[in-house]
């Protein structure tokens, strides 16, 4: 499993509520050994169990915290993940970009109900204004995708949005074509400071690339 959480709700109440989504995570995928048909529903106790602790966590503490989710778990040849927000998940195959997620955003939102031209006006005024996190409902907004036929090279980036705002997705297909993935990390993190001249914002990724043993 990889998950890439990025929390909001202030510098305390932000580092709580993705916090939790990780920790979360984390316990429930060592605590069971599920089949290949409960992955999906794993994902979603994840994201269920994670949210109500954070909405929880908004009431004692008066603050309100919520978090982005981009999680992933790989079995044999099955990949399967979830998103909730504006942090988002690629596949890339040889270097070429097979889908990704759609961020939950105001823009997005706009997008969709066919106002393209109000959308620009979103995404310029309010830049990525997430209309969909864990914290922010009593039941989350969870997308979820999948493949059943994975290949030797396969790429997964999972990551916030203080990194893809700053590369095209070819870029990002290249970059992890050619290099390792604790070498892509490194780069993509160097290049994402560079590219938000001082202004970037929270900047996490995880990287999964399949390779013959």
């Amino acid at each position: 499993m990889a998950v890439v959480a990025d929390g909001m709700g202030g510098r305390s109440g932000g580092r709580i509520a993705s916090n939790q989504v990780v920790s979360t995570a984390d316990s429930l995928f060592k605590e069971y050994a599920v089949a290949d048909d409960q992955l999906r529903d794993l994902l979603g106790q994840v994201a269920t169990e994670a949210n109500t602790v954070i909405r929880l966590s908004a009431l004692s503490s008066e603050k309100e915290p919520h978090s982005t989710i981009a999680a992933l778990i790989l079995r044999r040849s099955r990949a399967i993940w979830a998103h909730a927000g504006d942090s988002r998940v690629y596949f890339f195959r040889n270097g070429e970009l097979v889908r990704r997620t759609e961020d939950h955003t105001f823009a997005n939102y706009l997008r969709a109900e066919g106002k393209h031209a109000d959308a620009e006006i979103a995404e310029r005024k309010y830049r990525n204004v997430v209309v969909s996190a864990l914290g922010i409902a009593e039941k989350p907004t969870l997308v979820f995708d999948e493949t059943a036929n994975l290949q030797a090279g396969d790429v997964f980036l999972l990551c916030s949005d203080g990194l893809w705002p700053y590369f095209s997705d070819v870029q990002l297909g290249e970059l992890l074509h050619q290099l390792p993935p604790s070498d892509a990390s490194e780069e993509l993190v160097r290049l994402g400071r560079e590219r938000a001249l001082g202004g970037g914002d929270n900047l996490s990724l995880a990287i999964v690339k399949l390779e013959l043993a």
